[in-house]
């Protein structure tokens, strides 16, 4: 089923949706296209574009909690399913850049994901220790992030909207 960007009336990424859902945001005039693609849903009497991503005509207030859940999942996705120190995209793991045997702990700034050959040599050591060294510190996920967490698939036209973009 193809997805839809949801974003708040501010531009700011709110969720994923179907495009079934999508179509009756838009009927209701809850909401508004921003991108569309070349796709067209029939229904018996008319004909509708699919929307990559819409905007909601209402802002919709969304609490902010204390940060991501710390997962395996959401680890990968903030950093793009590569390794931190070589950049490969095969055999993943995570990697606790200060060794839980030095103290480290189960944080999103002390955790990053690694390929299960630089996981091998980096052991229980600090990164520097032997040659590798990070492109950025590890950080929580931007906002946008949840949408890798959700869909298959970021389609270009999302690009655009989401702040890890760039």
């Amino acid at each position: 089923m193809r997805t839809v960007l949801v974003l708040n009336s501010t531009y700011e990424p709110l969720n994923v949706c179907s495009a079934r859902r999508a179509l009756v945001l838009l009927l209701k005039e809850k909401a508004e296209v921003v991108e569309s693609s070349a796709a067209v849903y029939h229904s018996e009497h008319s004909a509708f574009a699919l929307p990559h991503v819409i905007r909601l005509r209402s802002y919709v207030y969304v609490p902010r909690r204390n940060g991501a859940r710390l997962t395996r999942r959401a680890i990968f996705a903030r950093d793009r399913h590569r390794c931190q120190y070589c950049g490969s995209d095969r055999h993943l793991t995570v990697d606790h850049v200060v060794p839980r045997s030095k103290g480290g702990g189960d944080t999103w700034d002390n955790v990053v994901t690694s390929c299960a050959a630089c996981n091998r040599k980096k052991g229980d050591r600090l990164p520097h220790h032997v040659g590798f060294r990070l492109p950025h510190a590890p950080r929580p996920p931007e906002a946008a992030a949840f949408v890798y967490l959700h869909v298959d698939r970021v389609h270009d036209s999302w690009l655009p909207y989401l702040s890890f973009a760039s």
